[in-house]
């Protein structure tokens, strides 16, 4: 950990959600070589990178995550991948010995639920002792808070599944839990309605709108300082997320198109959105601010570096 400063430090932006601590546990693990935030050992590390972040004037927001059934028992210490129902996800993990399967993840009894619920606050907690300025919750892409979203990865029968208002209650109350832990003004959360990613489905636009209704609704009474969409933000679905949140919208386009310039003004002068998230871009040019500013052309993108775990495709980017 003694060198994460410097994959922080050259990058300068007033909020930066990121995909920094990402387990609340070992249990929450997904992918090899992960980042937490739950020991120790590892706030002392994040303080490092916080301090490096408000050195230079920014402020860094931690993701944390819990993949639930994405994950593999040799990426966590052989501990069991758990979701809200033994279902299998589709595709493989990439693990130290090469891809393999997803296995079949043990289903949360119901009396399990409130203690991850205590992980995910004690996660946020641990975020403000590291000296972050706060969390963002990741109940997007297919991961844990995702998969009690999804009705064809959420076939439990307890409290929390069988309708769509029963399937937005685990993300509510890990919400309301971590807005008690940190204070509401310093938690965001990530959600991704119909997005279909990592075996997550959700295909019934009348259930989708109904889960993601509830779940905003109740988002909104909590005061949160910002929900982040992913997906095409003139959808009829996400604007009528975004509207119906009491509070500053995130958005990000996904995965296509490239979010450039002229997308990130569109959406924020028809005001579609309040701030405009930038992943592929950002990552290339560190000073992307000031290159749409001056409409410098752009570094692109090494995605052979995305997922490389060091420097390299991070720092080594040139500025102008």
């Amino acid at each position: 950990m003694q060198a994460t400063p410097l994959s922080y430090r050259p990058r300068r932006v007033p909020v930066r959600p990121g995909n920094g601590p990402r387990d609340s546990a070992g249990e929450g693990a997904g992918y090899m070589n992960s980042p937490g935030l739950h020991t120790p050992a590892q706030i002392a590390a994040w303080r490092t990178v916080a301090d490096a972040v408000h050195q230079n004037g920014g402020r860094i927001v931690a993701q944390i995550m819990h993949a639930g059934r994405i994950s593999h028992p040799d990426n966590k210490h052989h501990a069991e991948t758990v979701a809200p129902s033994a279902i299998a996800a589709p595709g493989e993990m990439f693990t130290s010995t090469g891809p393999q399967p997803h296995p079949t993840s043990r289903a949360l009894d119901t009396d399990e639920i409130p203690s991850v619920i205590d992980e995910y606050a004690h996660a946020a907690r641990a975020a403000l002792d590291a000296g972050l300025d706060g969390i963002e919750l990741h109940a997007a892409n297919g991961y844990l808070l995702h998969q009690f979203l999804a009705p064809n990865t959420n076939q439990r029968t307890d409290p929390y599944g069988g309708t769509p208002q029963a399937r937005a209650r685990f993300v509510i109350e890990v919400a309301q839990a971590v807005c008690d832990a940190i204070g509401s003004e310093r938690v965001g959360i990530r959600i991704s309605p119909a997005i279909n990613l990592h075996g997550a489905i959700e295909d019934d636009p009348d259930d989708t709108a109904i889960t993601y209704r509830t779940l905003i609704d109740a988002l909104s009474a909590m005061g949160l300082a910002y929900l982040h969409t992913i997906g095409d933000p003139t959808t009829p679905l996400i604007e009528d997320l975004s509207r119906r949140f009491a509070g500053p919208r995130t958005v990000s386009n996904g995965w296509d198109p490239v979010t450039d310039a002229t997308i990130a003004q569109a959406l924020l002068d028809n005001d579609q959105a309040d701030l405009v998230a930038v992943g592929r871009a950002f990552i290339a040019n560190p000073d992307l601010v000031h290159r749409w500013q001056t409409q410098a052309s752009l570094n692109q993108p090494d995605m052979n570096t995305f997922y490389g775990g060091d420097h390299r495709g991070y720092t080594d980017y040139p500025t102008l």
